[in-house]
């Protein structure tokens, strides 16, 4: 059976990479979003334009603008989402991390104690 400590290491690198995770995804979402606003951007632009479609199909470019902006939003919100689940997971993390130091503090504490005792033991039985 592993010990604490080994269980506790296992488990940081776990909550480490779950961040890491939820980092790349708020990312994503980011990028999406930017992506979204300039198709919006673009769509609007040529809009106005004398040598456009839109004159012919007006329709079709208010709903490309009306998607573009839904999914924005919708990429912005997941990435609202994914900012809090970044928040949670470096707490885990930090937290995970303080209980493996001091596991690991405890574990040093101990064997230098061992230690100390063996060398106590090894002088008395010498004399």
């Amino acid at each position: 059976m592993s010990t604490r400590k080994e269980r506790l290491k296992k488990l940081v690198k776990v909550q480490e990479q779950l961040t890491a995770l939820h980092e790349t995804r708020h990312a994503t979402f980011l990028a999406a979003a930017n992506a979204a606003e300039t198709e919006a951007r673009d769509l609007i632009g040529h809009f106005d334009q004398d040598n456009s479609l839109s004159g012919l199909f007006p329709d079709l470019y208010h709903r490309r603008i009306a998607q573009a902006v839904v999914r924005q939003e919708k990429s912005l919100e997941s990435a609202r989402q994914e900012a809090g689940l970044i928040a949670t997971a470096n707490a885990r993390t930090n937290m995970v991390e303080r209980a493996y130091k001091d596991v690991r503090n405890r574990d040093e504490r101990e064997r230098s104690d061992r230690e100390r005792l063996d060398l106590i033991a090894q002088k008395r039985n010498e004399e």
